[in-house]
């Protein structure tokens, strides 16, 4: 019998549905000093964004079971993909279960810097009756930037698209033949663009994509929402934009660290704030156990 770690947690009813395939899962997070060891014992890890699959605990698995690492989620940065391969262990993720659940969130910033809601709703909780300063703008009709263009991205333009904007993207793969939005260079996108929505994997030798340089390029009283990873725009940059005024406002649902410790950044009132929820919808974990129970079984049946 084949036994499954699920690290980071995993829905009832994925896990119902490997044991119904003659699965053994083991629900039950570990600290990094003892996860190695411990995953001697198992064929298989599933993790979330929490587990750090470093080369460290992959080279403590040595001798042991592990076969394949699952990240339940899109992004693997916080697996050492090379490290794993080197010891023979296949790397897996669940690209296809969030993308409406992170654009959907993407767009919801857009709106909440837009119009004040999230700065508004505190105010009025406050006591506070700020009607004519809160004065926004309206999203139809203005140029949305996509940087990356993958299932997220382009999810995101449909959903923009029928509200009325105008979508244009970059993408390091270049143009894609089969998209009828405009490619364009990232300085170029940089310039036109009324709000910039990133949604690419952060290249730690690359550094910040979004950095000092960039959003001086970006339209002077222009929307960044970031719902990607937090290292992918740099954070002090970013906030001595706000403060000088080059930038309107940030949605933000990913950090440099995380937890979040920038608490000058998430109470600035530019900024509207969410904590890593991209695929926190009950849609989207479905689907995602749903997705980890068939990696898994086309993996080892």
């Amino acid at each position: 019998m084949y036994r499954i770690l699920a690290s980071d947690g995993l829905q009832e009813k994925a896990i119902n549905n490997l044991i119904e395939l003659g699965f053994e899962v083991e629900n039950k997070h570990y600290d990094k000093e003892v996860l190695g060891e411990v995953l001697k014992d198992f064929d298989a890890l599933v993790v979330r964004s929490a587990t750090k699959v470093t080369k460290e605990v992959i080279e403590a698995t040595k001798g042991g079971k592990l076969k394949l690492v699952v990240r339940a989620g899109v992004g693997i940065d916080n697996i050492d993909v090379a490290a794993a391969k080197e010891a023979g262990i296949e790397v897996r993720n669940t690209p296809n279960a969030s993308s409406d659940s992170v654009a959907e969130l993407a767009l919801a910033h857009m709106f909440a810097v837009a119009r004040f809601v999230g700065t508004s709703n505190y105010t009025m909780r406050n006591g506070e009756w700020n009607k004519k300063k809160y004065e926004g703008i309206e999203i139809g009709g203005k140029t949305l930037g996509i940087i990356g263009m993958g299932r997220i991205g382009r999810a995101l333009a449909n959903k923009a698209t029928a509200l009325g904007m105008t979508v244009v993207y970059n993408d390091m793969f270049g143009k894609q033949d089969d998209l009828a939005y405009d490619f364009l260079e990232l300085n170029d996108l940089l310039k036109i663009s009324d709000f910039i929505s990133l949604h690419v994997p952060y290249d730690k030798n690359a550094g910040a994509l979004i950095g000092k340089d960039q959003l001086n390029i970006m339209k002077d009283g222009s929307y960044i929402i970031n719902c990607a990873r937090g290292k992918v725009v740099d954070e002090s940059a970013l906030l001595e934009a706000l403060n000088s005024g080059k930038i309107a406002g940030a949605g933000i649902d990913v950090f440099e660290v995380e937890p979040n410790t920038n608490e000058i950044l998430v109470n600035h009132p530019r900024v509207s704030c969410t904590p890593h929820i991209g695929a926190s919808t009950l849609e989207a974990q479905d689907r995602i156990g749903d997705e980890v129970v068939s990696v898994i079984k086309n993996f080892f049946k």
